[in-house]
């Protein structure tokens, strides 16, 4: 039997921008929980969650870190994410497997990128969220200000729960026991008012009595109305602390305990049952005695463990010796053991409840995004995916060493298994293997992991830019194929039409013969030919997208049509056509954000501009800082890292996400075209 219920259960992800102090404050948390000794340090390598060989190197959190603890009969699970931007897909995935999302704040620099871009994140998948400003004993601090920029970037719902005091020496409750004087700015008596305010404001029947007792509600009495503001996203508490001086840590455990939900009392998850347009929301609910519904997310390839698959059951109970099914396999997997996770470390459970999170090991066949389940009634059940970000940074790579072929592509599958950031693309039309992830670190860990864990060592250069072909009118192509050998020859001749799709519309394909001039069994070969030329290319050897194919009209014979010869007849026809349809090359224009001090803003600007890039606006932060959004195609930003390096003394950082692809200006196009000719020829 579990030692606690699902009632107990919290489930928290810390996020926040890197150097926000997230895995300090794990520390912390653990400390004053009694589940460990002492505080663990960054800096000395000697952290619970950044346990890895390069974090400790680095001193900053590379992938999600687990743990948990047993505090006041509640079990909480805190999830440590990584905040670089690098790492975001790691960061966005474990999302699902929590009610609570934690933006953890950083005192000194205040509202950053990676800041909005979880808010955004954990609104979308509908979470309870709360902020924890962190390190509010550093010096020279406005936190009133910062509070108030906070209500202006995400809306006058977020509330301070308790209030620093001392210059961030300490923190005074202000919902619990709302006593005390000395806070650095507001007072105790104001922040527990509007937190009052606002969390009556969801219930009538507690409004009436608030203004009959006027303050003297309990938190007890408070306790429904506030989960149901949480909810609604209607209160955003705001906590402050210091996970290196212990200020507000006792003061934000007691606020998990008592206030954060439990998974009855969070959104439901979003479950549906089915594929594409049959898909229909399903309830799944955090009950014991009902059929085990759990969701992978995160999966992990140990080098002496093996796979390690990370779940959230949502439904039921798994235990050891039970079996489960993967998705809509019909034959299950036996649960020879069962883990929780604490930093690096796995240990063994008898059971998991409904909010637990929990391991399993050598299940070759669990992937991330699976949904774990113990009977046929939840087969085709699939939890909504996050969106992630696409990887557009990218290195072609080949093995050092002839006869690593096949090693390399089992660690990029093993790799591309773990991180939904992390693609492997194969370009048949320059014959290289490519990997993609969100920046320059996140694919050197991945290089340093192929080296370290898996012993191979690669060679890379710069890939080829991932452009695209469509049209841009309608057009209509023929072709009539005939050969005859000396048997039976071959004969087929194809009308089509083709035109335009909107961008991302992607392809589609229509039969609208008539009286049966094409025999039916040849449309899919007429098909299969077209698809061919999609995926080839028709004027520069890069894919074509978002086009309407229709054949409409054609000839075939009695003893000479064959599908080869439907096959060739449509792909030439749709040459014929895409030729005569103003055809266009696209690349992929990105979003980029570069972050440096101000005083480089003339030098960034004029070199973006350079790149046939396009400044959409920019934004002071503090410390001399600014924010420089804009939009650039890829194919400029190759060597930009160094560039950027050198302009701002090393200082300057950016991210990038694909925002659109437009045409290519008519000399490169021509260029393009020009060198899969030279190639096709040859």
């Amino acid at each position: 039997m579990s030692e606690y219920n699902a009632e107990d259960v919290r489930n928290v992800a810390l996020v926040g921008h890197a150097g926000a102090g997230k895995t300090t404050l794990v520390e912390a948390l653990l400390a004053a929980a009694g589940a460990i000794k002492e505080p663990g340090s960054v800096d000395k390598g000697t952290a619970v969650c950044d346990w890895d060989d390069m974090e400790k190197e680095l001193k900053h959190s590379l992938d999600v870190g687990i743990t948990g603890f047993t505090t006041h009969g509640k079990h909480i699970n805190l999830l440590d994410t990584p905040g670089y931007p690098d790492f975001l897909g790691r960061a966005l995935s474990v999302l699902s497997a929590v009610e609570t999302t934690a933006i953890v704040v950083n005192a000194e620099n205040g509202i950053e990128p990676l800041t909005q871009r979880m808010w955004k994140a954990a609104d979308k998948r509908n979470h309870c969220r709360m902020f924890i400003i962190n390190r509010i004993d550093a010096d020279g601090l406005d936190l009133d200000t910062l509070t108030a920029q906070i209500r202006e970037a995400f809306g006058a719902e977020c509330l301070p729960i308790n209030l620093p005091a001392d210059g961030g020496q300490r923190v005074i409750d202000c919902f619990f026991n709302p006593s005390g004087d000395g806070a650095d700015f507001s007072s105790v008596e104001e922040a527990h008012s509007q937190i009052i305010d606002q969390v009556v404001e969801v219930d009538e029947d507690l409004m009436e009595r608030y203004l009959e007792q006027g303050q003297a509600l309990k938190p007890e009495q408070l306790h429904d109305a506030f989960e149901e503001a949480l909810r609604e996203a209607h209160l955003v508490p705001i906590c402050f602390c210091s996970g290196e001086t212990g200020a507000g840590i006792a003061e934000l455990l007691e606020i998990l305990v008592r206030l954060m939900p439990n998974p009855a009392e969070g959104n439901p998850p979003p479950f549906m049952k089915g594929e594409g347009a049959d898909m229909q929301p399903v309830s799944v609910v955090p009950e014991p005695d009902k059929h085990a519904v759990a969701h992978v997310f995160k999966v992990i390839n140990d080098p002496f463990r093996g796979k390690i698959s990370l779940f959230r059951i949502h439904q039921g109970r798994i235990t050891t010796n039970g079996q489960l099914y993967i998705g809509d396999a019909r034959k299950p997997f036996k649960v020879n053991h069962l883990y929780r996770v604490h930093g690096a470390d796995l240990i063994e459970v008898g059971e998991g409840v409904p909010g637990d999170i929990l391991a399993v090991t050598r299940v070759d066949d669990i992937h991330f995004d699976a949904v774990l389940h113990d009977s046929h009634d939840e087969d085709h059940y699939h939890l909504t995916s996050i969106e992630c970000p696409v990887p557009l940074f990218g290195l072609a790579v080949n093995v050092a060493k002839r006869g690593d072929e096949q090693k390399l592509t089992d660690a990029l599958h093993k790799l591309e298994s773990e991180d939904p950031c992390f693609h492997v693309e194969h370009n048949a039309a320059a014959n290289e293997t490519v990997m993609r992830g969100l920046g320059e670190l996140h694919l050197k860990v991945l290089m340093r992991r192929l080296s370290e864990q898996f012993h191979v060592d690669i060679e890379t250069k710069p890939p080829s830019i991932p452009y695209r072909e469509t049209i841009t009118a309608k057009a209509e192509g023929h072709h009539r194929h005939k050969k005859q050998t000396g048997g039976a020859g071959q004969f087929g001749e194809v009308y089509l039409r083709i035109e335009p799709r909107g961008q991302g519309e992607g392809f589609e394909f229509a039969d609208e013969t008539v009286g049966g001039c094409i025999p039916n069994q040849f449309i899919p070969s007429i098909e299969k030919g077209v698809r061919q030329v999609l995926e080839e290319g028709a004027i520069a050897g890069y894919p074509m997208q978002d086009v309407r194919v229709a054949v409409y009209d054609g000839k075939s014979h009695p003893v000479d049509s064959k599908d080869i010869a439907f096959a060739t007849a449509g792909k030439k026809a749709f040459l014929d056509a895409v030729e005569k349809a103003k055809p266009a090359v696209l690349e992929p224009i990105v979003k980029i954000r570069i972050t440096a001090s101000d005083n480089h803003m003339g030098d960034l600007a004029g070199d973006l501009s350079s790149r046939r890039g396009r400044i959409q606006g920019s934004e002071s932060k503090s410390r001399g800082r600014i924010v420089i959004d804009g939009e650039v195609p890829l194919a400029e930003l190759e060597g930009y890292e160094s560039r950027l390096k050198s302009i701002t003394g090393g200082e300057g950082s950016y991210t990038i996400e694909l925002s659109h692809y437009e045409a290519v200006p008519g000399n490169i196009q021509k260029q393009l075209a020009d060198a899969f000719q030279r190639t096709s020829d040859e």
